[in-house]
């Protein structure tokens, strides 16, 4: 499981280049959740991260199929009238944020000492 510090690095990465991409989002947001709106991604980041390092594929039905499973299957709205969650929308840009924040991390730590 990531660092809270790691969580932080990747919700910088995902409200950078996925957020400003969401329909859901609210005028102000993200965040969202004070705004009234839930966000599966505000409700469920170190599941996410966690999931898409579980993956390593180049289609991203392989990362909602893991998702779907780990993280949908266990959550409080999954079979309710409403989903919170982007990752079917924004998969592909929620897979791409993390593995930027992992290949930053990767970089960084081949040139410390």
């Amino acid at each position: 499981m990531a660092s809270t510090a790691n969580l932080n690095e990747y919700l910088e990465e995902i409200r950078a280049h996925v957020c400003s991409r969401c329909v859901e989002r609210l005028p102000g947001g993200p965040p969202c959740a004070p705004l009234g709106k839930e966000c599966g991604v505000e409700m469920h980041l170190p599941e996410i991260v966690k999931a898409i390092h579980e993956v390593r594929s180049d289609w991203v039905a392989d990362y909602l199929n893991n998702n779907r499973t780990t993280i949908c299957e266990k959550c409080v709205l999954h079979h309710s009238s409403i989903c919170p969650c982007p990752m079917d929308y924004l998969g592909t840009l929620l897979v791409e944020a993390v593995e930027t924040v992992d290949e930053r991390n990767a970089a960084a730590s081949s040139v410390a000492p």
